[in-house]
């Protein structure tokens, strides 16, 4: 099997095609890529941007730059000795517009007699033998229906006819009762939806490709790719949502040929990788929120907890209620469809109502501490989960004991189904409740609420950071690592400003009080989350400000939401983001603020950056951020941005142009270069891991570790060097008020080169200042 040293992911559509990514090929082999790591190509509804809503699975997508332009892609990689990695989506496919979706439309026209019906999971029973689909402003706008051109026409949506369900002259409203579908008021959605679908999100129905015949078509032109040898891996989008996660994974490696994979898999704080998974690792969150807690200091957290507590008038926040409610707000809301299909599954003898049942269902699924079971594994998990359940809901004890068994049984047999569903249903409400409401509620610090973060984790200590390392570089030395994603909430270099924060926790609570004086919003806590941001960003333009106050206040639906908007909150909210532009007195509170946190935020950011391209795994570099990106939640992570400008800054570094402050963007694509290039082309200096001990009065100031073999290059014991070794400065802002680095010392057992710099230290003990005299990073290797 061929795996990656390093990746670098781009996002494919309209505006930067396959062919436009095979142009790039040479300036990423010259940065130090390994592969190329391409977003879904597969021929997704017509004018997407992110292309996770496949239309057809048989292509790749024109606009995208077709099988052309993935031809051309992979020949530039292999002519520059790289692989291709690609994004795919086994889970659903997009439905928004029928007629690009010649499998939906092919159920929609002949129902269950649809070569397709056994590829969507369709509750054909609920629906009187009819999909169900969401599109109507309400029910009585059946009135609007039309027939044009031998389709049911409403304003632009367009759908099928069934073979002799219409002559001219018919009532549309008539023909629209024979179809197999009703089209129905958007609302209902929520409570009478009878298919499944990719969250809350109507226009992503979800397929099985646990059955034989639909995987093979799903995957045709994927294993294509294999055949001819035009990609290496890929990264399975969203296996939480299979039936079947375990016995897909073994399908497509052994489909593939035993190529790489990696998943998208969100583990919370202790859980691992079930040991049915044949797979390479996860797409890296769990080592994004390693790595930004080692950076978060742990002395900020009484304050930004007094101030958090503060700002909910005198309420500290009990997370663990938070999110039970924000997981029922969504059982009970925008997925409670699901909830009461897997209560129709509850058999009639168990003696419990369809609501009864439903609430204890939810009730079990808010319990759950990871996003689902993978049953025998996590059959612990699921009966914790129930025990807490009842606990917090006594009345409700009867019910959740009647359940458990059921639950407890989740094969593929059609008896099973409850339990199957149930594990697919968990994953949707965790991360709707969760990553999409609970982070934008719980403000202390925005750094700590990030995809695949533990909130509550506030910081690490460098000893348990190694710790956690050590066990990567044993278990899943093939795992992914990253900083910045399509979806996280904010940028590597936006969290590690906002995370300065935590080293400046006084002067940021009155800098916030100030703020909610000059632009006050009666929302305290996403007061908290909107100016962090806006400081972690800054400057930026009002456009990109006000989006994304907006969704963030909608998604953390205290105050408005995305279904019933308060136009009173939102014209404050409004205002707020404008007195940043608009109000004196504001933008200079807001330019005060920023110049506190910098260099500090830039300090943290090379030094998250150096640690994540140098720890155990597989790193990635998101798209752009080789330079400074600081950026708030899609679609402001997914803005075009200037690779010419990239390639001269690096051939000017190659040049011996070196960057004149760590301030720089040249600075941070010094890093990146020179350790990519260096993972690439030295991978026996990457073989091991161990901390590297540093003494002195700012020894807590510094993150170090050796990847030797020996894992013994840096220690006491005067070794000789054997791998790379890491220098990151952590907390920047406590090391300047401690007076520097002083007489802080690490011990070096042979002579050792900075990549960054070029100096030469050691051997022997070696003041750290001067290692770190040109910028708060340091790569060393051996001596020639």
């Amino acid at each position: 099997m061929r795996t990656p040293v390093s990746t670098y992911r781009l996002q494919i559509r309209s505006g930067f095609t396959l062919q436009d990514a095979a142009e790039i090929v040479p300036y990423l082999k010259s940065l130090g890529v390994d592969w190329i790591y391409l977003s879904p190509i597969l021929t997704a509804e017509q004018g997407s941007d992110h292309g996770y809503d496949v239309t057809d699975p048989s292509a790749v997508d024109p606009e995208r730059g077709g099988a052309e332009g993935l031809l051309a892609a992979s020949q530039a990689a292999r002519a520059a000795g790289m692989g291709v990695l690609v994004d795919i989506v086994p889970n659903h496919v997009g439905v928004a517009t029928p007629a690009q979706n010649p499998w939906w439309w092919s159920l929609l026209k002949e129902g269950r007699q649809s070569r397709y019906a056994q590829a969507f999971d369709v509750d054909w029973d609920f629906g009187g033998g009819r999909v169900r689909i969401p599109v109507l402003g309400d029910d009585s706008d059946v009135d609007a229906l039309e027939i044009r051109n031998g389709e049911l026409r409403y304003y632009d949506h367009r759908f099928p006819l069934a073979e002799g369900s219409y002559t001219a002259g018919d009532d549309p409203r008539e023909v629209h009762d024979r179809q197999h579908y009703q089209l129905v008021g958007w609302r209902r959605a929520d409570n009478e939806l009878n298919y499944r679908r990719f969250f809350a999100v109507n226009s992503l129905a979800g397929i099985r490709v646990e059955v034989p015949e639909v995987f093979d078509e799903a995957h045709a032109e994927v294993l294509r790719w294999f055949r001819e040898g035009l990609a290496d891996g890929l990264r399975i989008d969203h296996p939480d949502g299979l039936a079947d996660p375990a016995g897909y994974l073994r399908r497509l490696r052994e489909a593939t040929g035993g190529s790489y994979v990696l998943i998208e898999k969100i583990l919370e704080p202790g859980e691992r990788l079930p040991s049915g998974f044949d797979c390479d690792g996860t797409t890296g969150y769990d080592a994004l929120a390693d790595v930004d807690r080692v950076f978060v200091d742990a002395g900020g957290q009484e304050v930004l907890d007094a101030l958090d507590t503060e700002l909910r008038d005198g309420q500290p926040t009990d997370y663990e209620a938070m999110i039970r409610g924000t997981k029922r707000r969504i059982t009970d809301g925008i997925l409670h469809s699901e909830m009461l299909r897997l209560a129709r599954l509850v058999p009639a003898d168990a003696g419990l109502t369809e609501d009864k049942a439903a609430d204890a269902l939810s009730e079990i699924i808010a319990a759950f501490p990871v996003y689902r079971s993978y049953l025998p594994d996590g059959a612990d998990v699921l009966k914790e989960a129930c025990e807490l359940a009842a606990g917090r809901r006594p009345e409700l004890d009867h019910a959740i004991r009647l359940l458990l068994p059921l639950l407890l049984d989740a094969g593929l047999e059609p008896e099973a189904e409850l339990g199957r569903r149930f594990q697919q249903t968990s994953g949707m409400v965790m991360a709707k409740g969760v990553e999409d409401t609970a982070f934008f509620r719980y403000t202390r610090l925005g750094t700590l609420t990030e995809v695949g973060a533990e909130p509550t984790e506030f910081a690490i200590a460098p000893e348990e950071f190694h710790a956690r390392m050590a066990r990567r570089q044993a278990e899943i030395p093939l795992s992914m690592t990253t900083l910045s994603t399509h979806d996280t909430k904010r940028s590597e270099d936006t969290r590690a400003r906002i995370s300065v924060l935590a080293e400046r926790a006084p002067e940021w609570q009155a800098s916030l009080r100030r703020l909610q004086k000059l632009a006050p919003l009666p929302d305290g806590p996403l007061a908290n989350l909107l100016w962090q941001a806006v400081a972690g960003v800054w400057p930026a333009d009002r456009d990109r400000l006000q989006s994304y106050a907006q969704k963030a206040a909608r998604e953390a639906g205290n105050s408005t939401n995305w279904l019933d908007p308060d136009p009173e909150f939102e014209r404050k909210l409004a205002a707020a983001v404008d007195a940043a532009f608009d109000d004196p007195a504001v933008r200079a509170e807001l330019e005060n603020l920023v110049s506190l946190l910098e260099p500090y935020g830039a300090s943290n950011a090379l030094s998250a950056k150096l640690v994540q391209l140098t720890m155990p795994g597989v790193p990635d570099v998101y798209q752009g951020t080789e330079f400074w990106d600081r950026s708030l939640t899609d679609p402001d992570n997914r803005r075009p941005f200037d690779f010419g400008a990239r390639q001269r800054a690096l051939a000017a570094l190659d040049a011996d142009a070196r960057p004149a402050s760590f301030l720089d963007d040249s600075a941070k694509l010094l890093v990146t270069s020179r350790a990519l290039r260096l993972r690439r082309d030295r991978p026996e200096l990457f073989a091991g891991y161990a901390p590297v001990v540093a003494t002195g009065p700012a020894a807590a100031h510094l993150l170090a570790f050796d990847r030797g073999a020996s894992g013994t290059g840096a220690l006491d014991s005067g070794a000789p060097g054997k791998g790379a070794l890491t220098l990151a400065t952590r907390l920047p802002r406590g090391l300047e008020q401690l007076g520097g680095w002083r007489d802080t010392v690490i011990h070096l057992g042979s002579a050792m080169v900075d990549d960054l710099t070029g100096n030469v230290f050691g051997p022997g003990a070696v003041e750290v200042a001067d290692v770190l005299a040109a910028y708060p990073v340091a790569l060393l290797v051996p001596a020639a």
